[in-house]
């Protein structure tokens, strides 16, 4: 499979890309520093550089033509101010989706947030956060062409993966490391069925293939 996935020089993105292209696939990684291109080729992805925040729909769909999924993994990061919450953590989002159906490509996956919600309260900038993903996340579930899968890690944490995780609609707080929700990702892009699902995901007890197979097949 060809992948497209944006943000691709995030740290789940890059054990994502790596763990595809391992795999087989044809990972691509979206950036907007030329300079982390070789970061990129590292871990056996294709870097194609183009900021999120600025491209057209149109100049996005070029780069999605032939791609038989998408991840959307790009975010502001924790220091950034409320204005990128909206432009990268919503708008860029929201573009991605609309670029996805201009380009013809059903797949989408999305790396969201525990606890979303358009209707989250207060004024401090996680709160803008969680708002800006909600509403990220409600545009991209609104998309009849999409087969969408959202999924919303816990913490995350760069301890080493253990493959066992907890993978329900609602899991409750807890942490996850980096590893596994790119496993994670990597097994969903690999089941049809997940489409249409909000996953959230932390450390769990069930092995990762076994849990992704079960959340589909209810």
């Amino acid at each position: 499979m060809r992948i497209v996935i944006a943000g691709g020089h995030g740290q789940i993105a890059l054990r994502l890309e790596r763990l595809l292209a391992a795999r087989g696939d044809e990972a691509v990684g979206i950036i907007r520093n030329p300079e982390q291109a070789d970061d990129l080729r590292d871990v056996g992805a294709e870097p194609v550089v183009l900021d999120l925040e600025s491209a057209s729909v149109e100049e996005t769909a070029e780069v999605l033509r032939g791609a038989d999924a998408l991840v959307f993994a790009a975010g502001a990061g924790p220091d950034s101010d409320p204005t990128r919450k909206d432009t990268v953590d919503r708008g860029a989002a929201v573009l991605f989706a609309d670029a996805a159906e201009r380009a013809g490509v059903r797949r989408y996956v999305v790396v969201s947030s525990m606890g979303a919600d358009a209707g989250h309260p207060g004024h401090e900038v996680f709160d803008i956060y969680q708002r800006a993903k909600g509403e990220a996340d409600e545009y991209v579930r609104s998309r009849p062409s999409l087969d969408w899968t959202i999924l919303r890690p816990g913490m995350l944490t760069n301890d080493a993966g253990t493959g066992q995780i907890l993978l329900a609609a609602s899991t409750g707080r807890g942490p996850v490391p980096r590893d596994d929700v790119a496993a994670t990702l990597a097994e969903l892009l690999d089941t049809p069925a997940s489409a249409g699902l909000t996953l959230e995901l932390i450390s769990g007890n069930v092995p990762l293939t076994v849990a992704v197979k079960g959340i589909a097949g209810n």
